[in-house]
């Protein structure tokens, strides 16, 4: 990152005043940078990431303390109703990633670079990932394990931080069968290996989705960068759930290792069911909601 510490974060926070920490307690609140998360993983202590694609929900868990924001590519499901994952392209995501990053101001804002925007070559790994970083991520995320090691390694030589992805991947679902969980018997120990290629390569940090809990654990152990579940069991340095799934906007099926926090699909239906019947009741707008 090119900010210092000690740099005033954005935002209407008044200089000097003591908020809550965006993680953990007993701490003025700061703006969380990479060496923080190493710091979480050094003293043990776990962290939760959220996805996030618009101001709202940005400020909302910015204020909630959450310490990383993912704009993640599951917006292609979550934003404009795509199948999968693998239609969104680097103009659709850019615009969601403006919003996130204005409206934060403590939080990471991590980025993914979908697909088809980077896999061709490191260079075409730059060109997108400078994109990102121009209209205000503070890093990318990209899928895959150590034949994409050269492109991690361009684009944290030329300043810019990188969160790898490993287990399932959904931009590649198409090819691997379907949801199913990854890392199993054997093939533990190419987990690893892929882990310690993206370390190597200079990543900050690893994403673990649907892997056996035993192989995240001992991906967690033997790096020194911390590691983010989602279906890799309770061992990971952090822990990150699509927003919609985790406060139940989508009403629909959700995957196993979903936690549903809230209903929030359940309560904006009953809002809006009232308005209508308002509305067609002669009810509102009443006499308080006009002028004269």
């Amino acid at each position: 990152m090119t900010m210092s510490d000690t740099e005033n974060t954005r935002g209407s926070a008044t200089e000097g005043q003591e908020t809550t920490a965006p993680y953990g307690s007993g701490q003025p609140r700061r703006r969380v940078r990479i060496h923080h998360l190493r710091e979480y993983k050094r003293r043990g202590e776990a962290w939760p990431m959220l996805t996030s694609y618009d101001t709202y929900t940005a400020r909302i868990f910015d204020r909630a303390g959450i310490p990383v924001l993912l704009v993640g590519d599951s917006a292609a499901n979550t934003v404009y109703g795509y199948e999968s994952s693998l239609p969104i392209t680097v103009e659709e995501m850019l615009p969601l990633v403006r919003a996130v990053a204005r409206s934060v101001e403590y939080a990471l804002v991590v980025a993914d670079l979908p697909f088809g925007s980077y896999q061709a070559s490191p260079e075409e790994a730059l060109h997108t990932a400078t994109r990102f970083m121009k209209d205000g991520a503070h890093a990318v995320k990209l899928e895959g394990g150590a034949r994409y090691a050269a492109h991690v390694e361009a684009l944290v030589s030329a300043g810019i931080p990188v969160m790898g992805h490993l287990g399932f991947t959904p931009q590649s679902e198409h090819g691997l069968g379907g949801y199913r969980v990854q890392a199993r018997g054997e093939r533990a120990r190419e987990l690893l290996d892929d882990a310690r290629a993206l370390q190597e390569a200079g990543a900050f940090a690893v994403v673990l989705e649907m892997v056996s809990a035993s192989a995240a654990k001992r991906v967690t152990e033997e790096l020194s960068i911390p590691t983010v579940g989602i279906g890799a069991g309770p061992d990971c340095d952090g822990q990150v759930l699509v927003w919609t799934d985790m406060a139940g906007l989508d009403t629909g099926h959700a995957p196993r290792f979903v936690k549903r926090y809230a209903e929030v699909g359940e309560t904006l239906s009953r809002a809006a069911s009232s308005f209508a019947e308002d509305v067609r009741d002669g009810k509102f707008p009443a006499p308080e909601h006009g002028f004269e």
